[in-house]
């Protein structure tokens, strides 16, 4: 007998958020592990809010909102709330009921902004860390980091020289261009009385994005800054190619699994990157006096660095440059060195997963503090993604 295709509307729905997860979900052990790591902040979270005033969203339903962002590559905040109206995962992960409301995007962008700063980026992901079934998978001796540019939320049009707070007239970002008419004739363009508003609007629209040539125009960082995101800097990694805005994500990775333990994001230079990894290194292992491995790429070959590791007691398990080396035999001659360096270029699996899956290829946020919180919370996220089929075996 056929069925027939009619929907009739229920008042009442008597199954349970929880009973419609699958068992086998890889979401459940992401979402103990979360669950876990943000009781154990619950005395941070304490100390950021006053005991008067109006409730806001909850610090653990935003945190973990922002990881289902990261998880499932939406692209942004208004799209996320748009999808937890419909998506019965995305409600059960975050910790809303069926029934209850979904938060206005600008209000919850408002929450997390004060938030998820840096330190609290961090802690997230010590956290997770810290757990009673992860931390037995992290390595207490060996350790990899690299780093990887992080494109700005900033056009090359917005790269503006220093010396004038004024766009000049044929600024490709102000609202004219070279060939509109004087300010006069724009006033007069705003009364709605005249006649020629509706031509003058239409120019306006026609130069607001008008083509730029660059060449033969010399721009650096020492005279021209991105109007835009003041933050980010023209930089490029390796010769050959263009240079961008961007800024630089570092992490360090410990090689027994392949999980991050420590994020960062600076300016880009050439030294930002030795400058993290001594940072990170310091920041995981304080005070330690066991000696350590830290394997890193041709571009960390330096005699300075590989000083100041030594003198942290830190062996530099670094890639050898062709000439000029810092590196030599009495370093590359143990057995634990071709294995950092082998174990090193995991690295960028995790570099991947950020800018294909993660949405880190080209930041959305502007500033260096917001792009910051937002990578080592996408490290965080990657380490989770991750964490089902590592604990399964």
């Amino acid at each position: 007998m056929r069925g027939t295709d009619e929907t009739s509307g229920s008042l009442f729905s008597y199954v349970d958020l929880e009973a419609r997860i699958p068992a086998r979900h890889p979401l459940r052990k992401i979402r103990q592990v979360v669950n876990d790591a943000l009781a154990s902040l619950d005395g941070e979270f304490d100390a950021l809010y006053t005991d008067f005033g109006r409730p806001s969203i909850p610090p653990e339903r935003l945190i973990r909102a922002s990881l289902i962002q990261i998880l499932f590559s939406i692209r942004s905040e208004r799209q996320l709330m748009e999808q937890m109206q419909y998506n019965l995962l995305f409600r059960w992960f975050v910790g809303l009921g069926i029934d209850d409301a979904v938060w206005v995007p600008t209000v919850f962008t408002k929450n997390r902004d004060r938030l998820l700063t840096t330190e609290m980026s961090r802690k997230v992901m010590a956290a997770i860390l810290a757990h009673r079934e992860v931390a037995p998978l992290l390595s207490d001796d060996h350790f990899s980091v690299d780093g990887t540019l992080v494109k700005a939320w900033a056009s090359m049009k917005s790269f503006q020289p220093k010396a004038d707070d004024t766009p000049p007239d044929d600024d490709p970002g102000s609202p004219t261009g070279p060939d509109t008419a004087p300010d006069t004739a724009i006033e007069e363009a705003d009364q709605p009385t005249e006649p020629e508003a509706a031509p003058m609007h239409r120019d306006h629209r026609q130069n607001r994005n008008a083509e730029v040539d660059f060449r033969g125009e010399k721009r650096s960082n020492a005279t021209h800054a991105s109007t835009t995101d003041p933050d980010a800097r023209l930089y490029k990694k390796s010769p050959g190619t263009g240079a961008m805005l961007c800024f630089i994500g570092h992490a360090l990775m410990e090689n027994r699994n392949g999980l991050i333990v420590q994020g960062d994001l600076t300016q880009a230079d050439g030294h930002a990157e030795r400058r993290a990894a001594l940072d990170m290194i310091h920041r995981n292992s304080p005070g330690s006096t066991r000696r350590l491995t830290l394997g890193a790429d041709k571009g960390f070959d330096a005699a300075e660095f590989v000083a100041d590791l030594r003198q942290a007691c830190v062996t530099p398990h670094v890639a050898q440059k062709s000439r000029y080396s810092a590196i030599d035999g009495r370093t590359t001659r143990h057995e634990g060195y071709a294995l950092s360096i082998k174990n090193r270029k995991r690295i960028e699996e995790a570099f991947g997963w950020a800018k294909t899956v993660g949405g880190m290829a080209q930041t959305v946020y502007r500033g260096v503090e917001r792009v910051r919180s937002r990578f080592i919370l996408t490290m965080a996220a990657n380490n989770l993604a991750r964490l089902p089929r590592l604990l399964a075996a």
